[in-house]
């Protein structure tokens, strides 16, 4: 099991760069942050005008665990045990709270959510945006008292969910769509008749009409023949 990252890690990365000779790798690893953003905090490129928080009067980390790192830069440092053990916040169900400054914007984030994810159903855009059934039916049949200044918005954008809580929804909404056979093609034909070549028109065979008469021809030179011999 992975080792979980210690409370607020910039701001314990801030005090360790700060206060220890341990390495970047060290803390990254302690921190579960990037040693390249170890760096830059180092560096003063990043966690600017972030307070260091002291790991050790946290309870997070001992004095100890502390120099028996600075002295064996391959030894890796380990979160303490809490001493007080809190409940899993359980979740609760029914629509995400949304704060009352972001409320006047979800007619507008439903909106664009039904425009551009028809394939969403009512419950995956109740738990996006924190709406009723009741509202996105509204906007989807443009009876909402006030449809007709809304104005598609981004919910990500709003800030009334994540990009990553949008993306999967979508991803659940996609692979419970069933498959179109006309969009996945099945209408074009196989690769194997339309990459064969097509077959060359066979030479025209000549009509008899058409061939060269020998007899005819002989005929004719001996009627100008003699009438030639006449002519003298």
């Amino acid at each position: 099991m992975a080792q979980p990252a210690p409370l607020m890690p910039k701001a314990t990365a801030v005090w360790l760069v700060d206060n220890t000779a341990l390495s970047f790798d060290q803390v990254a690893d302690f921190c579960k942050l990037h040693p390249l953003e170890v760096k830059a905090i180092a560096d003063g490129d990043a966690a600017q005008g972030i307070k260091g928080l002291d790991p050790i009067q946290t309870g997070q980390l001992s004095r100890e665990e502390i120099e028996k790192a600075e002295g064996d830069q391959e030894y890796r440092l380990k979160l303490l045990d809490p001493k007080v053990r809190l409940p899993a916040a359980k979740r609760k169900k029914g629509p995400r709270y949304t704060p009352v400054s972001r409320r006047q914007d979800r007619p507008n984030a439903i909106l664009w959510l039904v425009r551009n994810h028809p394939e969403l159903k009512d419950a995956q855009i109740m738990r996006l945006v924190g709406t009723t059934k009741s509202t996105i039916l509204s906007i989807r049949e443009r009876t909402h008292w006030n449809a007709q200044t809304l104005q598609p918005m981004d919910p990500v954008t709003l800030g009334l969910c994540t990009q990553i809580e949008l993306d999967l929804e979508v991803h659940r909404a996609a692979k419970e769509k069933p498959i179109d056979a006309v969009a996945q093609g099945a209408t074009l034909l196989p690769a194997a008749e339309t990459t064969i070549r097509p077959r060359e028109p066979e030479p025209t065979e000549k009509k008899p009409s058409e061939e060269l008469n020998v007899d005819a021809v002989f005929a004719k030179l001996k009627q100008l023949g003699e009438a030639g011999g006449k002519s003298e």
